[in-house]
């Protein structure tokens, strides 16, 4: 029983953590967000969903959102456990697997051209165990300028 109280605050807490990471992003103009996978350490297929919007912020309207992801160099190196990370509009979409587990350098950005509009990002790992991870995101125009980027995260389980 308390074992299971615990369980449930840590998990409260991570995931309050993780949302208040996210709250940040707009305000700090900083797009990235950190934070835990899996803060249990016991559900293999634990996967985080995030809305990413991307506007006209008078930059001019997105063409593409760029993308990457970090196993962060806090983790052990764990043979197998990878972080992945999918983006989905409409009919597209797009992965990447960060392929060094804890090192610090994040997999290679990837490019998913859809539009202004609401973008889908997925995050997960391949094995139980808490990973924490970078991930770093930005709406684009078509000339490369940086335009309006909001994210909102939907699911964590």
């Amino acid at each position: 029983m308390i074992y299971s109280k615990l369980s449930n605050f840590l998990l409260i807490t991570a995931l309050l953590s993780f949302l208040l990471m996210i709250s940040q992003v707009k305000v700090s103009h900083a797009h990235n967000i950190a934070g835990p996978i899996d803060p249990a350490g016991n559900v293999p297929t634990f996967t985080a969903v995030a809305i990413v919007s991307c506007t006209d912020d008078g930059n001019g309207p997105a063409d593409h959102l760029l993308a990457n992801i970090k196993d962060h160099p806090s983790n052990p190196a764990v043979d197998g456990m990878f972080v992945n990370m999918t983006l989905f509009k409409g009919n597209k979409a797009i992965s990447v697997t960060d392929v060094t587990p804890g090192d610090d350098n994040p997999s290679q950005t990837i490019k998913l051209s859809a539009g202004n509009g609401v973008y889908y990002m997925i995050v997960s790992k391949t094995k139980p165990g808490v990973r924490n991870v970078v991930v770093d995101y930005h709406c684009m125009t078509a000339d490369n300028a940086h335009t309006g980027t909001d994210i909102v995260l939907i699911h964590y389980e």
